[in-house]
């Protein structure tokens, strides 16, 4: 006979119920600890960007100990790639752990998850446009985060932040007293709806987030919202600054998108080494210097703003 727990026959007997609940409970709790379906191995070359993501970023001073880069499983799209709790310049293959979209890994081995890998699971859910994920906090930004000052683009290079950049607030979500941290699905679907179809999304006493459709183009547009922040904040000095307005702004993200690769390069020779090059985080610049000895005196190594 089947039975209903809700509404158990009187014959199953006070013991009987009380065992069969808690087998129910057994049943749904190894249900809830049973880890996600692996999608199986990622493209060997989408790892090794997104190693070289996290050393591009702390050699272009958006991350330091802390702040993650995601990117969506290139076999399927409800898993995501992201790397163990851990700082992210001391990154390598081997601490990339894969997630589901509820940001439950699959196969853990032990290692420690970042607190907010929500953010990228619930932006993931929500934008089936993008396919990589950036969350730090870069000093520059943090400021307009902060204040009425909306971050509009100065140049060119941020023409992404033409759309407009939202001002994510955690108190509207969680009220007056969290840690200001995005510890669970709620506050990061909460994050994504704020994040929208902009780019960028700034975390009012916290940080930002940066969305695009590959690894190479979250990378540019983490490193280039810190450059313009840095920029905006030196204009405002002088005076009234004008920006790019929204025409202006689309010509150039289209422009650029198409461009990525070439800051990419030299960020990741800057971040990852030369094959020449014994040291395994920024060791460009003392090889350029080794360089630089042999070809003369006016060489100088090519920079694009961040950590030297």
């Amino acid at each position: 006979m089947s039975i209903c727990l809700c509404c158990r026959p009187a014959s199953l007997g006070r013991r009987g119920f009380l065992a069969a609940t808690i087998a129910a409970g057994v049943v749904s709790s190894v249900r809830a600890q049973t880890p996600p379906a692996s999608a199986g191995a990622p493209n060997s070359a989408l790892l090794d960007d997104l190693v070289a993501a996290n050393r591009i970023l702390y050699d272009q001073g958006v991350v330091d100990g802390f702040g993650h880069v995601s990117v969506r499983h290139d076999k399927d799209p409800n898993r995501y790639l992201l790397s163990r709790s851990m700082a992210p310049a001391l990154v390598t293959r081997d601490d990339i752990l894969e997630y589901d979209l509820d940001s439950s890994p699959v196969d853990a081995r032990g290692r420690t998850s970042y607190l907010e890998r929500f953010i990228h699971g619930e932006l993931f859910k929500a934008r089936p446009d993008v396919s990589a994920i950036v969350h730090s906090h870069s000093p520059a930004v943090i400021p307009f985060a902060d204040t009425a000052v909306p971050l509009r683009p100065m140049n060119h290079i941020a023409g992404f932040l033409g759309t407009g950049v939202p001002v994510f607030e955690i108190r509207d979500s969680a009220g007056p007293a969290t840690d200001m941290l995005i510890r669970n699905t709620s506050l990061g679907h909460a994050l994504a709806g704020v994040l929208g179809d902009h780019s960028v999304v700034l975390m009012r006493g916290h940080g930002s987030v940066a969305a695009a459709q590959t690894i190479r183009h979250v990378v540019f547009r983490a490193v280039y919202t810190e450059v313009n922040a840095r920029m905006q904040a030196e204009a405002m000095k002088l005076g009234t600054p004008t920006f790019l307005n929204s025409e202006e702004a689309a010509a150039a993200a289209e422009t650029n998108d198409g461009l990525v690769d070439r800051p990419w390069e030299l960020w990741k020779q800057r971040a990852m080494g030369r094959p020449d090059c014994d040291e395994p985080v920024r060791p460009f610049v003392q090889c350029w210097r080794h360089a630089a000895a042999d070809r003369g005196p006016a060489v100088r190594p090519a920079h694009s703003g961040g950590r030297g």
